[in-house]
């Protein structure tokens, strides 16, 4: 496992920065909730702004590269009617134009876009687009050669760990480095059931990489967990985001809805603010209540004691 520094666990993404001690960045993942429609795309942006999200995210994939040869003509029910597996991830998939118009989108808004590159080939179609980091899936974690290729494009990445054991992380992190680097813990289950999320993994990963800002990549039904991931010490969390979750797709379930997802944003900043820094002081909207309540005035002694 490569050796920790003793750098501060802060990454500079863009016009943001990721880190202890900064604002939680907060990653509404449109991933492939906006079923082909750039319409649909256009309506979850404004909804992660309406909720107060710093960004949103996509998947970018090469469906030859990413569908097994033995999926790609295996018909299966869609929005489109029945078709092919290889046929429905190429529906899923935006141009570049369609990309083209989300970055102009995003830019007037200031909302930072990004997408997981799920092959070398999504690598080179985002390098198009000046996007403020790359996203690791869970399920590209064990891709050395696609984790280098992102890490030789010098921008930040963000390395989600579902479906990995510690060994497998930790290769990962030897290849890529600590530089730029962030890690999300997350458990690969849409959606997950409570006793299988371990937020205890979160100040476990920020004791093995004390210089790497921690975050939490949540598929929960509910906002609990990922509230316990803020105070745990998570400086990132993402989370779905739908219209509605009843809408067809396989993340869909898993997501969280506009008004849900400002619920989300809103109790984390609050959050932020009540996590204090540790330090025990009388403050002064306690000292009415102070005068009104105490007997003994303990100052008294501690001033003839010193």
């Amino acid at each position: 496992m490569t050796a920790s520094t003793n750098m501060p666990a802060k990454v500079k993404t863009g016009r943001h920065t990721i880190g202890d001690g900064e604002p939680v960045y907060v990653i509404a993942e449109i991933g492939i909730n906006h079923n082909g429609s750039l319409d649909l795309a256009r309506k979850l942006i404004d909804g992660a702004i309406f909720a107060g999200a710093n960004a949103v995210k996509f998947q970018k994939r090469t469906p030859e590269l990413c569908v097994p040869r033995d999926q790609w003509n295996i018909e299966r029910d869609t929005p489109w009617g029945r078709i092919t597996y290889l046929d429905y991830r190429h529906k899923m998939e935006f141009t570049f134009e369609q990309y083209r118009s989300i970055d102009r989108y995003c830019r007037a808004r200031g909302l930072d876009w990004f997408a997981s590159c799920w092959d070398e080939e999504a690598v080179d179609f985002m390098e198009q687009f000046d996007t403020p980091l790359y996203k690791v899936a869970s399920a590209t974690l064990t891709d050395l050669s696609l984790l280098q290729k992102m890490k030789d494009t010098g921008r930040p990445l963000m390395l989600s760990t579902g479906m990995s054991e510690m060994w497998q992380i930790e290769a990962a992190v030897d290849l890529v480095g600590h530089e730029n680097l962030m890690i999300a813990h997350a458990t690969s289950s849409y959606p997950c059931p409570p006793e299988e999320l371990n937020l205890r993994m979160i100040p476990t990963l920020k004791s093995m990489y004390p210089d790497v800002p921690i975050g939490y990549s949540g598929h929960e039904v509910g906002l609990a967990p990922t509230w316990a991931a803020v105070t745990l010490g998570a400086t990132f969390v993402e989370r779905h985001i739908t219209l509605d979750r009843a809408m067809w797709g396989s993340d869909q379930a898993a997501s969280v809805e506009v008004m849900g997802f400002h619920n989300l944003v809103r109790n984390i900043r609050d959050i932020e603010m009540a996590m204090g820094d540790g330090i025990k002081r009388i403050y002064p909207s306690e000292m009415a209540a102070m005068k009104k309540l105490r007997r003994v005035d303990s100052t008294q002694h501690a001033h003839a004691n010193s």
